[in-house]
Order: structure tokens, then C-alpha cells, then sequence
């Protein structure tokens, strides 16, 4: 088990918001604040040399087990955000985020995501692939590797 403090530096995925993030007012729609941060997970897992269709081919699948979101101002259409993913516990089969959306300097969401390593073809817990682990690891000390 791992912890990492929230000073260190998270991966940041920048996304615009469109007409189809919005609801009938142009704010964004609650729930594709969670899709953001998805998105910012799923960049992040490739920035380490990772995909989710390959790990899907060796049985291993991630699901969300549970979150916490607090919304502290809407965003509009047109805004352009940074979604963070910061890695803050490695286990050996599951991962805890904390990640925020903002506008510049501003925060407008943020979320403490657990995310659980299971088999694909059985939806059971399952350890993490060690290379990926390693890469965790790394990355969680702030030793990310140059490949």
C-alpha cells in the first residue's frame, strides 16, 4: 500500500465544453463531470504506456467501486477546463483518484474515485498486472519513467 500526498503534480487533460455537455441553460450537466474525469483517467493510464482494449485482452478490466463528488460552480458551453487525475493510494487491486475540474484557476468539481482491477470475463477482484503496478508505482513517487 501506497500514499501519496495531493501537493504532487496530477495529470492534467484539457477539455472544451460543447454544446452536447450542456443542458437547455448551456451549464454543464452534472453528470458529464464525471465523464471528464473518466476521460483524464483513461489519458492518464495511456500516458504510461497503457490502453484499456489491451488490458481487456489479458482479462483485466477497471470498474469504478465507488465516489464522492462535490460540485462548487457550473461550468458553460464553450469553457475550457483542465480535468486532473492524481493518483492518491496504490493498491495491489485497487487504485484511489482525487481529481478536479477547473476554468483557469477556478475550482468547479471535484471527486475522490476508487477504482477496482478486475477479471474481464468474470467481473471478480483481481491484482493488478505487475508491469502496470510498477508503472503506478513509479509514476506515485514521481519517477515516471522515459520510454
Amino acid at each position: 500500500m501506497t500514499e501519496k500526498s495531493s501537493t504532487d503534480q496530477d495529470f492534467v487533460l484539457p477539455v472544451r465544453v460543447y454544446i452536447e455537455d450542456t443542458d437547455a441553460g448551456g451549464i454543464v450537466y452534472y453528470v458529464n463531470y464525471l465523464k471528464f474525469m473518466e476521460r483524464a483517467r483513461t489519458e492518464y493510464l495511456r500516458s504510461l504506456g497503457y490502453q484499456h482494449y489491451g488490458l481487456s485482452e489479458e482479462n483485466y478490466q477497471f470498474v469504478v467501486h465507488s465516489c464522492q463528488v462535490r460540485y462548487h460552480s457550473p461550468a458553460r458551453i464553450d469553457d475550457a477546463l483542465g480535468v486532473t487525475a492524481g493518483l492518491r493510494h496504490l493498491g495491489k487491486a485497487t487504485l484511489l483518484f482525487a481529481q478536479q475540474v477547473r476554468r483557469g484557476d477556478q475550482l468547479l468539481c471535484e471527486a475522490e474515485i476508487k477504482i477496482a482491477c478486475v477479471s474481464a470475463d468474470g467481473i471478480r477482484p483481481k491484482a493488478l498486472p505487475a508491469p502496470l503496478y510498477q508503472r503506478f508505482k513509479a509514476e506515485y513517487r514521481g519517477e515516471r519513467a522515459n520510454d
